[in-house]
């Protein structure tokens, strides 16, 4: 993923409300979410190449998600994926807190990141880019690719709208929280932040919803957990080839946690 916006812990109803978007290569192969073979209980896309996976549920309410932390002067080039994380994560045994500390105690291996994982009731968040795990406080929260909640344009814009949406609502559609992902806006060249990828790429990458000639915006997933246990689980898919009403396929997941 390289946009996460959730609420946690502060809607009536909802104890996550979420709306992500995977950023990637065109040409990377994945799979769309789907119940896997092995595990079954686990909910999430796969990355075809490596294995692993960017966002996901389990039946048994286990939650997790991962951006990048974009640092191209640190790159490890022999790093496992990142999305490995998640995928150990969703399939652990132990209690979130434990299998968040196992993934600091390894953290280093990794090129960096930013992983948000736990239960509705309890989530935490750790990069390997910062020292320690934090338990994320009942809020709205966004996360892209620098640390959670730094006030990057798209951060700060896609809170902004997921407030407005969510506020003095009793029931959130999936389809208001797409259309919120889908925002195309670049903004003014003064407030985008300096990444060392070059202002060319920094334009590129600063919408919400990343679109050019061979990577941008692959899925977005919209997660509601609600207080009573029932989730909706909902992700959008892209054809970068096709026009945006034609070039997109949604598929809808409904289960209690059990």
């Amino acid at each position: 993923m390289c946009l996460i916006l959730f609420s946690h812990s502060l809607h009536p109803r909802y104890a996550l409300i979420l709306a992500a978007n995977r950023d990637e290569f065109y040409d990377r192969p994945s799979r769309p979410s789907q119940f896997w073979e092995k595990p079954t209980e686990i909910l999430a896309g796969r990355d075809m190449r490596s294995q692993g996976t960017w966002l996901g549920i389990s039946r048994k309410g286990r939650f997790a998600a991962i951006t990048n932390f974009r640092d191209p002067g640190a790159l490890l080039p022999k790093a496992p994926s990142r999305g490995f994380l998640v995928r150990d994560f969703l399939c652990g045994h132990g209690s979130p807190l434990t299998d968040m500390e196992r993934i600091q105690a390894d953290g280093n291996r990794y090129n960096g990141f930013n992983l948000i994982a736990g239960e509705p009731e309890a989530l935490y968040y750790y990069s390997n880019k910062t020292s320690g795990i934090q338990r994320i406080s009942p809020g709205i929260h966004a996360l892209s690719n620098s640390l959670i909640d730094v006030p990057w344009p798209k951060v700060v814009r896609g809170k902004n709208a997921f407030k407005a949406l969510i506020n003095g609502s009793e029931t959130i559609a999936p389809d208001a929280l797409f259309q919120i992902l889908a925002d195309t806006m670049i903004p003014p060249d003064d407030q985008l932040p300096d990444t060392r990828i070059g202002l060319a790429w920094e334009r590129i990458l600063s919408p919400l919803f990343i679109r050019s000639e061979f990577y941008g915006t692959r899925a977005s997933t919209v997660v509601l957990i609600e207080r009573s246990g029932r989730v909706m689980f909902a992700e959008r898919v892209y054809d970068p080839n096709a026009s945006a009403e034609r070039g997109r396929t949604t598929r809808h997941f409904r289960f209690s946690i059990k």
